[in-house]
């Protein structure tokens, strides 16, 4: 069949059945992508990038017979589905590589739905019509806390607790008590983070701080290699802690310091001229336009893990040192609460345990613990004709207790994170940030490395109200 024959005949095909179709590729293309994890460097790229495509391609192709189309029954709310996927898509892969840019885009395509009230019409008499208008107004409030515009998030804020009053006395029969606790936890959110609001911005601003290029540099003879700080895994876990969706507050204020600002006239200048009366032209679903400094270096990338098990935060830090460049360097940032592991010594004078030798130890000896417990793959402590084995066991236990607890303490050494299970790491360059009353255990680190010497900033003990501000 020629190509001629080929192009009557998809002439020939009704403009909103052609539509429908792409509609239907879109979404099965979009539910693959939705759930891939963030953390697995350029992996997912392709995908991405066939997603994008078939959103572009519906895109312009809705643009192109939108009077047909309308006539054919196509609702406005339809029209901002598709942008809010096409801003979802921007926004993960901004999770997935840090480019400000991606991140820009979503911003574009979000206020756009905004300003024209894809999502309005029709939302007082539909319940689903007016969930999906929540979810976006709930998505467009987490890209304008990533990218600092306070502005909007106090406008998204307040049309978000009307639009959940008015849901809630319009339809009595469908239960909005989730929605309620969001509007909670972003207003908790921001009354915590405002305080910081008057104070030097937590990101790099070069309007406020000096090029990279006239830092001081470490002398030649020192340094043995140019390293860069190419990957970030931001943590915590407290009781009751304040966040807006599975963004903590400490984490976020990580996720800020790790960001180079695109120099104020020039972004401001470049964003406004795109997102200008929310245009949405055809032009727009392209790789968008680099709106960020190109003197500046790249961000690094981000994985930002919303209370993890044990299990899945080593699986994250395996894959993200596996896959780091030469050279780069690996932050790691912990904030939770835990034990210190200060323990009486046998003669009851309450000294503390000497945490770097117990380390290696366990090593040498496969010693594997779990919750206060010791067991050696090779002989129980009980067997051991050596009468200072038991001694040994007690300088493990009191080691232990001191950890950083992500999860609930009735759980143990599962939930539990011990100097210990960073140490196989630092066979890469680590920069380690622990921020708990229990930090001082995670000294043990230092002269226990495997390969690389680890950079360590802990915080007081009894002071954890400390904004940390350090250079890229």
């Amino acid at each position: 069949m020629s190509h001629q024959q080929i192009n009557s005949n998809s002439s020939n095909i009704p403009v909103s059945e052609r539509y429908w179709t792409l509609v239907d590729k879109a979404d099965k293309k979009f539910s693959k992508i939705r759930d891939l994890p963030y953390y697995e460097r350029n992996r997912y790229d392709t995908y991405f990038y066939k997603v994008f495509k078939v959103y572009t391609q519906l895109w312009k192709f809705q643009q192109e017979n939108r009077q047909k189309l309308v006539e054919a029954g196509l609702k406005r709310w339809e029209i901002g589905e598709i942008a809010s996927r096409i801003a979802q898509l921007y926004y993960g892969q901004y999770m997935r590589t840090s480019e400000v840019n991606y991140l820009s885009e979503a911003f574009i395509f979000y206020e756009a739905i905004l300003t024209r009230e894809y999502f309005k019409e029709g939302s007082c008499q539909d319940a689903n019509l007016a969930n999906k208008q929540l979810r976006f107004l709930a998505r467009f409030l987490m890209v304008c806390l990533v990218l600092n515009r306070r502005e909007m998030v106090h406008q998204l804020v307040s049309q978000l607790k009307m639009l959940v009053d008015e849901c809630k006395r319009t339809f009595q029969d469908t239960d909005f008590k989730e929605w309620k606790l969001v509007v909670q936890e972003i207003v908790r959110f921001l009354k915590a983070d405002t305080v910081f609001m008057n104070i030097r911005p937590l990101r790099y601003s070069l309007v406020l701080d000096p090029h990279p290029d006239v830092l001081p540099h470490v002398a030649a003879p020192v340094a043995r290699k140019n390293l860069r700080l190419r990957d970030a895994v931001l943590s915590s876990y407290h009781h009751n802690e304040i966040k807006f969706s599975e963004l903590t507050l400490d984490t976020f204020r990580m996720l800020q310091c790790l960001e180079w600002e695109p120099s104020g006239s020039f972004y401001q200048s470049s964003v406004g001229k795109s997102g200008q009366n929310g245009a949405l032209g055809s032009s727009r679903v392209n790789h968008s336009q680099d709106i960020s400094d190109p003197t500046l270096p790249p961000n690094p990338r981000k994985a930002v893990l919303y209370r993890p098990s044990l299990t899945h935060f080593i699986a994250v830090l395996a894959t993200i040192c596996e896959e780091l460049p030469p050279d780069g360097v690996l932050l790691i940032y912990l904030s939770a609460s835990g034990a210190s592991g200060h323990a009486s010594s046998p003669s009851g004078s309450g000294t503390f345990i000497n945490t770097t030798e117990n380390i290696i130890r366990d090593f040498q000896s496969h010693t594997i613990h779990s919750d206060g417990t010791s067991t050696s793959s090779f002989s129980s402590p009980s067997d051991s004709p050596n009468p200072s084995a038991s001694q040994n066991k007690g300088d493990c236990i009191s080691y232990h207790n001191g950890c950083l607890q992500f999860g609930n303490r009735g759980s143990g050494g599962l939930n539990c994170i011990y100097p210990s299970d960073l140490i196989p790491f630092t066979r890469r360059p680590l920069f380690i940030i622990i921020e708990s009353e229990a930090s001082e255990v995670f000294k043990a680190i230092s002269g226990a490395e495997k390969g690389e010497r680890a950079a360590l900033l802990l915080s007081p003990s009894c002071f954890l109200s400390v904004a940390w501000y350090f250079w890229l």
